[in-house]
């Protein structure tokens, strides 16, 4: 907090005006709630979405609330209370003329919590209340439209291939024996924790989630040495990309391979990305077709392997959301897109289409 660079402020830098894509990276504002205990509302926000929101209060302050344009694909991409937010940044004027001056009010007016049965982390079932039902939603979607211009793919007319089948494909595996007693072990552990008998800095349910993501990718995340299951989801994923591979083989149609965990970095004994590669190798597609993000270190890198994409030199790409999301441009030739660990949010879902 303290001033550590004697340099221009923003004030003195002459900015009226602000146009910022991809918004919803400044969803997390800071929240004042009275509201506890309820999932899907947090108070805790980022010092990113704090910057934005006050740098869009001063430009508004000088252009009698305007001359600020967002952008975005997902406005809403985890909870309802990102609809707050993006009203607060375009419209806190509004709000307060409605007598909304804080998220208690507005959640009050346009939200509902629900309590209802939720699978817990360690595989029975619990009582949970969530913030995650709209009310009085025409009011609020023609509230939300006096700054929202609201374009779906239907109304552009864009060139958009169909989806095979009409709907995406989940892939499911079968957990071998050895998969099956890792889990119930994590239950235990859970079950411990729930009861108060563990000391948080041995053992916790965030370390417990993590494990039980590794563990549903392969168990070899966990212990390098543990059971192969030729059947598991890798090998799956890897027969799949492979199929797509020779199915596309004519027009040298591309594919998008995310994975989140796993990735090629330190030194671990096995990771996702150096094994896909080594199976896909194996069943016949050259090693100089397959790329990882993660080799691109610059952005002249960057570009010279999404061109290669483009072209058609190379033809599998495996990378995390973060780092082929936003601003990759691959889509000329692709084919498929694999996500080998779930998504959180549909913000993380679209380099061919948006399917959700």
């Amino acid at each position: 907090d303290a001033k550590k660079d004697d340099v221009l402020d923003f004030e003195q830098l002459g900015i009226d005006a602000l146009f910022v894509d991809e918004a919803h990276v400044f969803k997390n504002l800071s929240i004042f709630s009275k509201i506890r205990n309820v999932a899907g509302i947090s108070t805790n926000g980022s010092q990113r979405a704090m910057d934005m929101f006050q740098k869009i209060q001063y430009i508004q302050e000088l252009t009698g609330g305007r001359n600020v344009i967002l952008a975005t694909g997902t406005p809403i991409s985890n909870t309802m209370c990102e609809m707050y937010v993006m009203q607060l940044y375009l419209q806190s004027q509004k709000l307060h003329e409605k007598g909304i001056d804080h998220f208690d009010s507005w959640a009050a007016n346009f939200g509902e919590v629900t309590t209802s049965l939720e699978m817990s982390p360690e595989g029975g079932y619990r009582m949970r209340s969530r913030f995650n039902k709209f009310c009085n939603l025409p009011e609020l979607m023609n509230m939300f439209r006096e700054v929202a211009d609201i374009q779906l793919p239907s109304m552009l007319n864009l060139n958009i291939p169909k989806l095979k089948g009409g709907k995406y494909k989940i892939v499911e595996s079968v957990a071998s024996e050895s998969v099956e007693y890792m889990m119930q072990e994590l239950a235990k552990r859970a079950e411990a924790i729930r009861a108060g008998n563990v000391d948080p800095t041995v053992d916790n349910m965030l370390k417990i989630t993590n494990e039980a993501r590794l563990l549903g990718t392969d168990p070899r995340l966990i212990d390098p040495d543990a059971e192969v299951d030729g059947d598991g989801k890798l090998f799956q994923a890897a027969e799949n990309i492979y199929q797509e591979y020779i199915g596309s083989q004519e027009f040298k149609g591309t594919q998008a391979v995310f994975c989140d965990i796993g990735t090629p970095t330190g030194n671990k004994k096995f990771n996702v990305y150096d094994f896909l590669k080594q199976e896909l190798i194996r069943k016949g597609i050259p090693e100089d077709e397959i790329a990882f993000i993660h080799d691109a270190h610059s952005d002249k890198q960057k570009e010279e392997l999404f061109a290669d994409m483009r072209s058609g030199r190379k033809r599998i790409l495996l990378g995390s959301t973060s780092m082929m999301g936003t601003g990759t441009n691959i889509q000329k030739r692709l084919v498929a897109a694999h996500h080998i660990d779930c998504p959180w949010k549909p913000s993380d879902v679209g380099r061919i289409l948006r399917t959700f």
